[in-house]
């Protein structure tokens, strides 16, 4: 069977390219990034500026169909109608509430992980700590609304205290997401930990500081950059979310709910409606990007 040998012209071609790609190292860069970056400009941004313009238009109101007329009552209606008021308050709130929950929960785990216990079980520790994130979303929901039924796991466990659990509402959809999310928080703040240099601690107590000083001025103010980088996903996750409230939040709605409610109905309002978390979320990364979280992410 006859092969075919690459001639000479073909071969200095290809050395040519090559010397050529090795001198010029922004050349080669910028063609290792424009197939990306062109993903990224046409499927992520090319959407989100589709649903920027798209909640300028408005649905007419007998026919329900879209009607490409700019306008801004969308928006108008937004900040003048109680109700998507509250709701995007609310939002905000759930989303602030599961953060720092994870924040609280996660560091004493992190610090048990990264300092506390022996070199050899730290990795299956991890390991524990993202086994959670392997199993189904849906199945971890139902989970938990299970747990928080009437005559479920938590009323039983409360019943010795005369306590019963929180049932379905904003509580739990705040305990649902926080266990969901909280792998997210623990890594960061566990690997920051882990990275944490023995001598600082020893020579804060050689010079007189007690555990808590120490973790004030010396712990905290390193460790606080993974925790807003881990409040990104937490904070984020848990904005964008609906369908955990739809599971477990009983009567309560999110702003999630309410896209996914005016979709059919009124897709101009769903889209200026999905606007609010992006929104949120961008002055959220504004407002950290100054303790160096986007470095850590």
């Amino acid at each position: 069977m006859a092969t075919h040998e690459p001639t000479a012209a073909g071969r200095g071609t290809v050395r040519r390219l090559a010397g050529t790609l090795h001198r010029r190292p922004r050349l080669r860069l910028a063609l290792l990034l424009t197939a990306p970056l062109l993903w990224l400009a046409v499927l992520y941004l090319g959407s989100l500026a589709v649903l920027f313009v798209s909640a300028f238009w408005t649905t007419d109101s007998f026919t329900s169909q879209v009607v490409k007329v700019w306008s801004t009552d969308n928006f108008h209606a937004l900040f003048t109608t109680p109700v998507f008021r509250q709701v995007i308050l609310r939002s905000v709130g759930v989303a602030l509430a599961v953060t720092v929950l994870c924040a609280v929960i996660a560091f004493p785990v992190a610090f048990y992980t990264a300092r506390v216990a022996r070199p050899r079980w730290r990795p299956l520790l991890v390991v524990a700590i993202l086994t959670p994130l392997w199993a189904s979303y849906l199945v971890k929901v139902y989970a938990w609304r299970l747990i928080l039924s009437e005559g479920g796991l938590a009323d039983w466990m409360l019943a010795p205290f005369g306590l019963s659990g929180p049932g379905y509402g904003l509580p739990a959809t705040v305990l649902t997401l926080t266990y969901l999310w909280l792998p997210y928080m623990i890594l960061p703040v566990h690997t920051a930990l882990e990275q944490l240099p023995a001598n600082l601690l020893d020579a804060s107590a050689d010079l007189g500081a007690r555990p808590g000083r120490t973790f004030r001025s010396v712990v905290l103010p390193l460790v606080l950059p993974s925790v807003a980088a881990g409040s990104v996903f937490t904070f984020s996750l848990s904005l964008g979310d609906y369908i955990t409230v739809q599971i477990v939040g009983g009567k309560t709605q999110l702003i999630g709910n309410l896209v996914y409610s005016n979709i059919e109905l009124n897709l101009p309002m769903a889209a200026a409606l999905g606007t609010v978390p992006v929104a949120v979320i961008v002055l959220y990364l504004l407002a950290i990007r100054r303790t160096g979280a986007l470095n850590s992410l």
